[in-house]
């Protein structure tokens, strides 16, 4: 079924209730790879309940499955997740119950041939307070639905990393059976957890989620240019890149430049970039 453009734009799904505890917060830690050392000072807060920190990235996970594409009349076969940003208004507290908004902000035709971007937009709020928390905005390319008529011009822009060697960079590694412990946090998507399906999808395992790569690089810069401070992230966006497969070492090059670190992700085993144009965006 073909993208209905005038359709697509006016999708919205608000009033989406979701609740999450401390047990959550601690696992989403434990699936983008804190605690490998139990006695790491630093990393503790993030997986005990004791004074319990969050890792900012779990904004991702908290509202799993809100939002308005699946009435979309995208083929769902041919979808891959383009960019994820977020923004965050406050720390995430470490449990919550929450309300979000979602809404279709853009749609581009690449042409028939070559996909659609769709971008969506959720605001997520405090469900006692109405106090706003943290907005997501995430791109869909739809490989399987170009040639539906909408706009060719004006997607948005990549952040531009820097001309110049990184400042740092930071290797971090994922375990075997990190997509079956991500997977707990809501993404339940067999390609990360089934050998049959993950061939039938053309790779020769399951896949590292592009999400858990995403929150691995905020554990990277989390732990150095933020030194364990999860209130100084305000913001983090990516465009995803390739795939990685669990076991894979992820080497995060960062740039340094004000409130702002660009980064992007490769692999330590093989010459692929992960995530490339990111941005974390940190407190003044």
């Amino acid at each position: 079924m073909a993208i209905d453009y005038d359709h697509l734009m006016s999708l919205t799904s608000e009033g989406e209730r979701f609740s999450y505890g401390d047990r959550e917060t601690m696992l989403y830690a434990l699936g983008v790879g804190m605690g490998r050392d139990p006695l790491a000072a630093k990393e503790l807060p993030y997986v005990y309940e004791k004074d319990l920190k969050t890792v900012p990235t779990m904004a991702t996970v908290i509202a799993w499955g809100a939002g308005p594409l699946r009435d979309s009349g995208i083929n769902y076969l041919m979808v891959v997740h383009g960019e994820q940003k977020l923004t965050l208004h406050r720390p995430l507290p470490a449990a919550a119950d929450i309300i979000a908004d979602s809404r279709v902000v853009g749609a581009w035709d690449k042409g028939a041939d070559k996909g659609a971007v769709i971008v969506t937009e959720t605001d997520i709020r405090l469900a006692d307070t109405d106090d706003k928390l943290c907005t997501l905005t995430s791109t869909t390319f739809a490989r399987g639905d170009g040639g539906f008529g909408g706009p060719t011009d004006g997607a948005p822009k990549p952040h531009a990393l820097p001309d110049r060697a990184p400042d740092q960079t930071i290797e971090v590694d994922t375990r075997a059976d990190q997509a079956l412990l991500y997977r707990l946090s809501g993404d339940r998507n067999p390609l990360h957890a089934d050998p049959e399906f993950a061939t039938a999808a053309g790779f020769p395992a399951p896949i590292l989620h592009g999400l858990c790569t995403y929150g691995t690089c905020c554990r990277a810069i989390l732990g150095s240019v933020a030194d364990y401070d999860h209130t100084a992230i305000t913001g983090f966006d990516v465009r995803f890149s390739s795939p990685v497969f669990p076991g894979e070492t992820i080497l995060v090059d960062v740039w340094k430049d004000g409130p702002i670190a660009s980064f992007r992700a490769r692999l330590k085993e093989r010459d692929a970039v992960v995530i490339n144009n990111g941005k974390c965006t940190l407190k003044a």
